[in-house]
């Protein structure tokens, strides 16, 4: 197992940096991406959620993002059960696009699968999801999963996720979910990167459609759980509102029209999807 291994890359680093090595993957491992910062109330029952899983040939990446926090050492505890935990270490907080990208450069899976530090996996996700994958030959799938509720810690209702799902489609909204559903195959998606944006992974997942020319497929099973009503980035609606509509404008580079077709299909999805 490696030591502890000390990363600081500026945000303002082009994202060739980030690019996949050319090594060899290795097949049927999967490398899941976990970002955390001031997670010590979440991220023991996140690791656990991974150490369960009934599928065990993966590698979790956790990257620290300058914790203030006890994260790093709830970390290092779970390290030193499993070998299959390792940790990188930021000298700078620079958010979690760039924890996420520090992590995607330091794998060796040919699959990767992200789950957030205060996100829960059930038993059974990787096995599934990759037999699913496997199976029809997809690159890009994603799952339905449960919200829970940071306040009680209630059960939520189940997110259902779309069947299918293109570039198009997906520019009227996230409706694969959370990044705690995806998983994607780099045999074929060669390079994945998250902007250093509001709704990184929404613009990632955009991105990764468009240049491989893929479509997205679900599962229709709740494999996951979300929690809901946490000090997020995305929990003010307004500002994600705005900031879905730059996507559209600046990083998609839609016209007027175009955006504002599928802003109004990200409103109406919006509403309806926690009703």
């Amino acid at each position: 197992r490696p030591d502890d291994h000390a990363a600081d890359i500026q945000s303002s680093a082009d994202k060739k940096q980030y690019r996949r090595s050319t090594g060899k993957m290795i097949d049927d491992l999967v490398s899941i991406i976990m970002p955390a910062y001031n997670a010590e109330k979440y991220i023991a029952e996140a690791i656990e959620s991974v150490l369960k899983q009934t599928y065990t040939n993966w590698e979790l990446i956790i990257v620290n993002d300058c914790s203030t926090d006890a994260t790093e050492q709830i970390i290092k505890k779970y390290q030193k059960q499993d070998y299959r935990i390792k940790l990188y270490s930021l000298l700078n907080n620079q958010g979690v696009a760039n924890a996420r990208n520090t992590a995607i450069q330091n794998t060796r899976g040919r699959y990767l699968a992200f789950l957030d530090s205060d996100d829960m996996w059930l038993p059974e996700k990787l096995e599934k999801q990759l037999a699913f994958m496997q199976a029809n030959n997809y690159v890009f799938t994603y799952h339905d999963y449960r919200t829970i509720m940071v306040k009680d810690n209630t059960l939520g209702k189940i997110i259902h996720v779309p069947i299918k799902v293109n570039y198009e489609k997906l520019l009227k909204g996230n409706s694969t979910g959370s990044c705690l559903s995806t998983c994607i195959d780099r045999n074929v998606v060669t390079e994945v990167y998250m902007p250093n944006d509001k709704h990184e992974d929404f613009i990632c997942w955009l991105n990764v459609l468009k240049k491989y020319g893929i479509v997205g497929y679900g599962i229709s099973e709740c494999l996951a759980y979300y929690r809901v009503g946490k000090k997020s980035v995305s929990s003010n609606k307004f500002k994600s509102a705005m900031w879905t509509w730059k996507v559209y404008r600046d990083s998609q580079k839609l016209t007027i029209m175009e955006s504002i077709r599928c802003f109004g299909y990200y409103v109406i999805g919006g509403i309806s999807k926690y009703l």
